[in-house]
């Protein structure tokens, strides 16, 4: 049996991985999907009990938060987000650990050719914190 024989996963099986989609079709209805509300969709949403209004929020959120990460953000060398990403390598990145990039960019012990700190941590304090999320989402934490 070929690979292209075989059937293949659908939403909601965890090999399952979504197609790439058009800029039209990512905004398509992709239907109901369960999420967990945790304290910050819980506080988003407070004193609103009904989905639509809910869904609504939470679109209208997702939509403003993705035009932050377009227009915002620090341009970076490499090793520059060498160096970030060595800082959030702990993984999640709350927002006051966020906020302490440019302290932690002047304590770590982290090297490498062509890393100038003090620059970096220049311009990191001169960023905003719609800045600083950009660089850290850009890195995947």
């Amino acid at each position: 049996m070929s690979d292209s024989d075989q059937p293949k996963p659908v939403r909601g099986d965890p090999t399952w991985v979504a197609p790439a989609l058009t800029r039209e079709e990512q905004t398509r209805n992709v239907g109901k999907t369960p999420v967990f509300f945790g304290p910050p969709l819980a506080i988003l949403t407070d004193g609103q009990k009904n989905t639509m209004e809910i869904s609504g929020k939470l679109n209208r959120t997702a939509e403003r938060y993705l035009e932050i990460l377009r227009e915002h953000g620090v341009p970076l060398s490499e090793p520059e987000r060498r160096c970030i990403a060595h800082i959030c390598n702990i993984g999640f990145m709350s927002p006051l650990e966020i906020r302490e990039l440019p302290f932690e960019v002047g304590m770590t012990a982290f090297e490498c050719a062509g890393l100038d700190k003090p620059a970096l941590q220049a311009k990191l304090e001169a960023a905003s914190f719609a800045d600083l999320v950009v660089v850290v989402e850009s890195l995947g934490f």
